[in-house]
């Protein structure tokens, strides 16, 4: 009896031993991390002349470079900033080409017309040359990451609109906004939108970029506006949007700003 007794003891013994050491092994252990050694690596001649490191390469490469090239529509004659005194061509057609394609997701998302868009003559960084036209084209004349905003203005910001406009003496990319102004070319005497007289009890929903609508190029007007839709569509990607849906670009001319 007392052998037995002194073996239900030890038995009792080791269970519990074994319970401590299973849970000591079920303690999660945290790995602190006390100090990071890291250096530059210079992308130079060294690497690039390796020739394991081109032949990774290789396959992107060629597959980005496809996907650029492939021709998406084509444009019959240059388009360029620098000829045009209030208007550009090529601004003409990025501020309508911004209202047609925003216009539908804005409507739908909060049941609402873009009434005109306004960008800027900086944000455009390249020609679009007379030929075929890649998604190449559009990374080169939109290398920014800049998105479409719009920005409800008063009447009143539409005229202080119209006066920036004038005073900066820029072909900025305007298009639904007519400005009529005197043989100074300083006052404005009138503004049309889409062909109406403005009207002081209305708000205009105006297309424009994110960085303007920041204030960016000294535009305040959109700056202190309470009212912001970002559509989170990026310019770039609205321009092969585009491409991909026209055949051939069209040249437009249209008059942004008029003088009496």
């Amino acid at each position: 009896m007392v052998n037995v007794k002194k073996k239900r003891v030890n038995t009792s013994y080791f269970v519990i031993l074994l319970t401590f050491l299973t849970l000591l092994s079920c303690k999660t252990h945290k790995n602190n991390i006390y100090e990071v050694d890291g250096k530059r690596i210079n992308i130079n001649e060294q690497y690039i002349s390796d020739s394991n490191i081109e032949n990774f390469i290789a396959p992107y490469r060629k597959h980005i470079n496809n996907d650029l090239d492939s021709i998406l529509a084509f444009n019959p004659v240059t388009q360029e900033k620098s000829k045009g005194k209030w208007q550009t061509n090529i601004g003409n057609l990025f501020a309508e080409t911004t209202i047609a394609l925003s216009n539908p997701i804005f409507k739908k998302r909060e049941n609402k017309e873009i009434d005109f868009c306004l960008l800027n003559h900086g944000g455009i960084r390249s020609i679009i040359p007379e030929g075929n036209i890649t998604s190449r084209t559009a990374f080169e004349i939109m290398p920014f990451e800049n998105s479409v905003m719009i920005v409800g203005l008063s009447a009143d910001e539409v005229r202080t609109l119209a006066a920036y406009f004038l005073k900066e003496k820029k072909p900025h990319p305007l298009a639904g906004l007519t400005i009529y102004t005197d043989s100074s070319e300083t006052n404005v005497i009138d503004i049309l939108v889409n062909n109406k007289h403005i009207e002081d009890s209305k708000t205009y929903y105006v297309a424009t970029t994110d960085y303007l609508a920041n204030g960016g190029d000294n535009m305040n007007f959109f700056r202190d506006s309470k009212i912001k839709f970002d559509l989170d569509y990026k310019l770039r990607n609205l321009f092969i949007d585009y491409f991909k849906k026209i055949d051939t670009l069209p040249n437009i001319t249209t008059e942004r700003v008029i003088i009496k």
